[in-house]
């Protein structure tokens, strides 16, 4: 059988647990090498790092916070004294930053917007420009979420940031053509990962209720979109956002008793 990633390597963000973890062993069982960034969760990464060696593929862990650009441009530094060069990119980590409309603060709105946003936008120019002194026609791949699509109650700072990430996709994927770097984004719908499950232990239900499909995605359902724009199956593909949310943004339904739970967990 041939793997789509094989002998790549790829860098990803916020791998320790959740979607970012799911990416980064998926990547891996298709023959890729990981780069996994971690920002708190040390013994997460390093488990998940674990278990891609298990697997025969090189992997190691580095600790950045990447809504700080001087850690950003270290952790690249620390992922170049490891590989000769970068394939892919996937600006997975997030923030998502509950908060009511009224009760939104600087500190969360900047704090939010700096992880999500900024953060993205720097991995990505410290990517490309690894890629394009190694010559490398590579990818990036951005992780988002259904909210940019329709209004979310309780996460303006969130479905802001997001969105403005579909607009960076396009940006940089019309700039970076000439290099032979495509850029492209796909958005998780409501996926039951650990976090939205101890917001709301009844979270499967609550939008399984309203996603067309019928119930909630799993983490590892989003390996397939990640492994798809990394990989040559999308050499053609670029500026692009891919839906993988069950039909949610079709329809645009939301659980008010989940955000409110969220939101009063969160605040």
């Amino acid at each position: 059988m041939t793997l789509r990633l094989q002998n790549k390597t790829i860098l990803i963000t916020g791998a320790s647990k959740g979607i970012g973890r799911e990416l980064a062993l998926g990547c891996a069982r298709e023959g890729a090498n990981i780069i996994l960034n971690y920002h708190t969760d040390a013994a997460g990464a390093e488990a998940a790092a674990n278990d891609i060696r298990s697997l025969g593929r090189r992997a190691i862990t580095i600790r950045a916070d990447i809504s700080k650009f001087d850690q950003i441009k270290e952790m690249f530094a620390q992922a170049r004294r490891e590989f000769t060069q970068l394939d892919t990119l996937i600006n997975n980590a997030a923030l998502t930053g509950w908060s009511t409309l009224f009760e939104t603060t600087e500190e969360k709105w900047d704090q939010v917007l700096d992880t999500n946003l900024k953060g993205p936008f720097f991995c990505s120019l410290e990517a490309a420009r690894w890629m394009r002194k190694t010559g490398a026609q590579g990818s990036i791949v951005n992780v988002s979420t259904n909210c940019a699509a329709l209004g979310v109650k309780n996460l303006v700072a969130y479905a802001s940031s997001k969105a403005g990430l579909h607009g960076l996709t396009r940006q940089l994927a019309n700039e970076l053509a000439p290099l032979g770097i495509r850029v492209n984004t796909f958005a998780p719908g409501p996926i039951s990962v650990e976090r939205n499950l101890r917001d709301d232990p009844n979270y499967k239900n609550e939008w399984g209720n309203v996603v067309p499909l019928g119930r909630t995605g799993e983490a590892s359902e989003m390996i397939g979109p990640a492994v798809f724009l990394a990989s040559e199956e999308s050499s053609y593909v670029t500026g692009q956002v891919l839906y993988a949310d069950g039909g949610w943004s079709i329809q645009g339904k939301i659980p008010e008793a989940n955000m409110g739970k969220a939101a009063e967990q969160n605040t």
